[in-house]
């Protein structure tokens, strides 16, 4: 199993997963041509994909899906709820269920409910048979359930998306401090540490910070504050960006070491 991101952050999200021979797309935020530009620079054909994931309707997730589904013909993974709040659009469609495990090719997916101000929003939790990657942005809050279901996992894609400060003293107005902020919102760095803190990370490899704020937070104050709670971990701690995504990142055959990847702006 292998994954890596085209790109994550306000202004697009799309991760790419692949096991065996089987390549999905989980969102699709950017305009066609960006996502296969973006496709083309880790070496896969939008042709090669097999389906697309869609977490929730908000359009730095799903700006990109009906273009791309509708020209290659992919079929598109959602819960009803969110394929109502997208319009209902014309696509191959096919319904998730909220906990409820399904396999796309040589992968079992599990559909995970978050809190998030959405109609029916989800991340997922991908599993090979050999190897589990979790993906949890969006996502207000830390709950029991998520806990749960996001434990034992090879690698996480994990949210960080604002310092408190940072927000507080930031150019978001009062109302929108509030959403990014609130339970339904997003996760701050304390939060996805928080997380981290309670997880069984004995098999984690990989943890790949995510969904930065560019007005409300910094990569080093997301990286500083989770490498406090992984002291004793002996996994890569790496970096997803807007414009650079994250490139392949392999499961199999790693020497465990604590690095944070950023690359270059």
């Amino acid at each position: 199993m292998r994954y890596c991101s085209l790109g994550s952050g306000s202004r697009g999200n799309a991760t790419l997963v692949e096991a065996g021979r089987t390549r999905l797309l989980v969102d699709c935020g950017f305009n066609l041509s960006t996502t296969e530009k973006r496709l083309a620079a880790v070496g896969v054909s939008a042709r090669q994909l097999d389906a697309v994931l869609v977490t929730h309707e908000h359009s730095d997730h799903v700006a990109g899906i009906e273009r791309l589904a509708r020209q290659y013909s992919l079929p598109v993974f959602m819960t009803p709820g969110t394929y109502r709040a997208m319009g209902e659009p014309a696509l191959r469609f096919q319904p998730v269920s909220l906990g409820r495990r399904f396999q796309v090719g040589d992968m079992e997916v599990t559909p995970v409910a978050v809190p998030h101000d959405a109609r029916e929003p989800c991340q997922y939790i991908f599993d090979s048979g050999y190897h589990r990657l979790g993906i949890l942005t969006d996502t207000g809050s830390v709950t029991p359930w998520i806990i749960q279901e996001y434990q034992r996992l090879d690698a996480l894609f994990l949210e960080a998306n604002y310092d408190p400060v940072m927000l507080v003293n930031g150019p978001y107005p009062p109302r929108l401090q509030a959403r990014v902020g609130g339970p339904l919102g997003h996760l701050s760095n304390q939060q996805a540490a928080s997380l981290l803190e309670v997880m069984d990370r004995s098999v984690l490899r990989h943890v790949a910070v995510a969904h930065i704020s560019e007005k409300n937070n910094l990569p080093e104050l997301a990286l500083g504050e989770l490498s406090t709670v992984l002291q004793d971990w002996s996994g890569q701690l790496l970096l997803a960006r807007q414009n650079q995504g994250l490139p392949w990142q392999d499961l199999t055959g790693l020497t465990p070491q604590l690095i944070a990847a950023s690359g270059s702006r």
